[in-house]
């Protein structure tokens, strides 16, 4: 009957990406099913810390993600937990032999949002980006070359680079909210309140950068998860595309989106370039 309770817990991780996100749920659903819910065990996991920090305001926030991290660790060792979104994540955890130092440096980048709010020099910058992205790149790429630790140590830096790339997109996406709600500025030597279009333009160049890099390891990932991480980059690419064609004052006064149209338009698109062997 575990096995029962193991395929809720994935359903309900399933549940959490598509719920949270469908331009990621669109992405892991064009991996092979092979892989498919290990990566959504991973984002369910990352997202409920996420928002512990981001959007429980009124609760215990420090203890909340406490708890949440003495849970998962109580689950790793049982291999047992009636939180689902735990139990899933455990067990890929395992089975693709996630280092905890990955799974520490994400903690520590969460319990970082409760305390810190400037980010004033480029190491604290990058140090923030990590912990929150780059190690979740990490840990998909775990489960993108299943154990193969030659591939991974090949494609470590273009994944960190990639979620490099994510996170700053979704930082300038969420100016308003970071600013105005959440009173944080990820950007080292930008004043947000008189942010313009020279300091606009150096974060989408360095980003650009970041994708360039982690062109190179797309490429070369494995055939069950090149079409859903190419597809998640050319998505990310558009919505940075659209920010840059943005004025700031209206990126700092609202929170910019790629329709759904165009999503599925990016999402043609790609699987006509991805068939043609053009992602090579």
């Amino acid at each position: 009957m575990k096995q029962l309770f193991d395929e809720v817990s994935i359903k309900c991780s399933r549940l959490v990406t598509k719920s949270y996100s469908t331009s990621f749920s669109l992405a892991v659903y064009m991996l092979s099913p092979s892989i498919r819910d290990a990566i959504y065990s991973i984002y369910g996991f990352v997202r409920f810390a996420d928002e512990i920090v981001d959007s429980f305001h009124g609760f215990d926030k420090e203890n909340l993600i406490n708890e949440f991290e003495k849970e998962y660790y109580k689950a790793y060792h049982s291999g047992i937990s009636l939180n689902p979104i735990l139990n899933s994540f455990q067990q890929t955890v395992k089975e693709y032999n996630i280092s905890d130092d990955l799974i520490q440096a994400f903690l520590k980048s969460m319990k970082m949002d409760l305390i810190k709010q400037d980010y004033d020099s480029k190491a604290e910058y990058e140090e923030y980006i990590y912990g929150s992205a780059d190690v979740v790149g990490l840990m998909c790429l775990k489960v993108f070359v299943r154990g193969n630790n030659q591939k991974y140590e090949q494609l470590r830096d273009e994944a960190m680079r990639l979620g490099s790339a994510f996170q700053k997109v979704n930082f300038l996406r969420d100016l308003k909210d970071d600013n105005l709600i959440l009173n944080r500025n990820y950007f080292p030597g930008v004043d947000l309140n008189s942010f313009d279009e020279k300091a606009k333009k150096a974060i989408v160049e360095e980003i650009k950068e970041d994708f360039k890099v982690a062109y190179q390891g797309i490429v070369k990932l494995p055939i069950e998860a090149k079409f859903g991480v190419y597809t998640a980059y050319v998505y990310y690419k558009k919505l940075l595309r659209k920010l840059e064609n943005t004025p700031c004052k209206e990126i700092g006064n609202s929170r910019i989106r790629v329709s759904n149209y165009t999503k599925a338009t990016l999402l043609a698109q790609s699987f006509v370039t991805y068939k043609l062997r053009l992602v090579e």
